[in-house]
């Protein structure tokens, strides 16, 4: 006989099957818990999102993806091998031309896509192994190549079009070569300088920061147009937040990056918020006289690779002739 009365040992199974019942209920309630509260902050942060994105027209989120990407190509083809640079120029220069080319396509101009993209291409490596002469040459045999082609696609029945509008077109071309590819390259032979990739390091930086700085105060303060009929989003609470960012960032790039003085960070700060603010307005009226928002949709959150280099184009050019003086 067992010293353990029968009863005893139902009591026991039942208490213990009371207990993992009562364990489960307690997880299924924690897991519906954790659920309502998952819900309940996605709610919260899309309704964030929303409101961001009806304020500014771009997906937050996604932005912040693609420009940690594109931050980190670029500081692995600075930092570790520099002519990495010129694959990562090769291709925003090419996805850029094409896409001005085709925006300008849509806004009736007859632009030749395979040379403006070739074109900006090959002025790359010109640039980056012949350096300023090398970056002349390749831009104006750009326009050459650019210009031919397009007065040769009179001939075909389809492209032919009257005197004038051929003058359009070749203008237009030319307009992408010297918008694009000239400014483009300019960091391209900056970065071939001994220690220059500091330099275009240095300068992106101050252009982000400017983007950066006028994004975030224009969110929050942003009240005062400043270009209505530009750019309807841009406010002076905008401008007044990028610039000071800007001038905070040249002033640290400039004696920690770059081994210069503090008072030429400032200089260099303000020349850059600068450029980078009048490439994005610039950019902006382009796209309102061709009536579009965005030059492409290739990078969520950004518009188009063009949308990205509005602001660090024109700046490109300020960093270079500030090497050359200060460097």
């Amino acid at each position: 006989m067992s010293g353990v009365p029968e009863h005893d040992e139902t009591d026991a199974g039942g208490r213990e099957r009371h207990a993992r019942h009562e364990f489960r209920s307690q997880v299924n309630a924690k897991k519906a818990d954790l659920e309502r509260q998952f819900e309940a902050s996605k709610a919260q942060f899309d309704q964030a999102q929303e409101k961001i994105q009806a304020r500014t027209g771009r997906n937050l989120l996604g932005a912040i993806l693609i420009g940690l990407v594109l931050g980190g190509a670029l500081l692995l083809s600075l930092l570790v091998i520099k002519e990495l640079f010129m694959l990562f120029a090769v291709v925003i220069a090419g996805f850029a031309s094409y896409e001005l080319a085709q925006a300008l396509r849509k806004g009736g101009y007859l632009v030749p896509r395979i040379p403006t993209i070739a074109a900006a291409v090959i002025a790359v490596p010109f640039a980056y192994y012949g350096g300023a002469g090398g970056q002349f040459l390749a831009v104006l045999g750009g326009i050459l190549l650019v210009s031919v082609w397009r007065v040769a696609q009179q001939v075909s029945a389809s492209s032919r079009t009257s005197g004038r509008a051929l003058v359009r077109d070749v203008a237009a071309g030319a307009f992408v070569q010297g918008y694009v590819t000239f400014l483009a390259t300019f960091a391209v032979v900056l970065t071939a300088s001994d220690g220059g990739q500091w330099w275009t390091l240095a300068f992106v930086i101050v252009a982000i920061s400017a983007d950066t700085g006028a994004y975030a105060f224009g969110l929050m303060f942003g009240k005062h147009p400043m270009a209505p009929v530009i750019s309807p989003k841009k406010t002076w609470e905008g401008f007044a937040g990028g610039g000071g960012v800007s001038i905070v960032a040249g002033v640290l790039l400039s004696v920690l990056l770059l081994d210069n003085s503090w008072w030429f960070g400032l200089i260099f700060g303000v020349a850059i918020f600068l450029t980078a603010t009048l490439g994005d307005l610039a950019e902006s009226l382009v796209k309102r006289d061709l009536g579009i928002k965005d030059m492409s949709s290739w990078l969520p959150g950004h518009g188009g690779f063009l949308d990205r280099l509005d602001s660090i184009l024109p700046s490109a050019a300020v960093a270079f002739v500030a090497f050359r003086i200060f460097g």
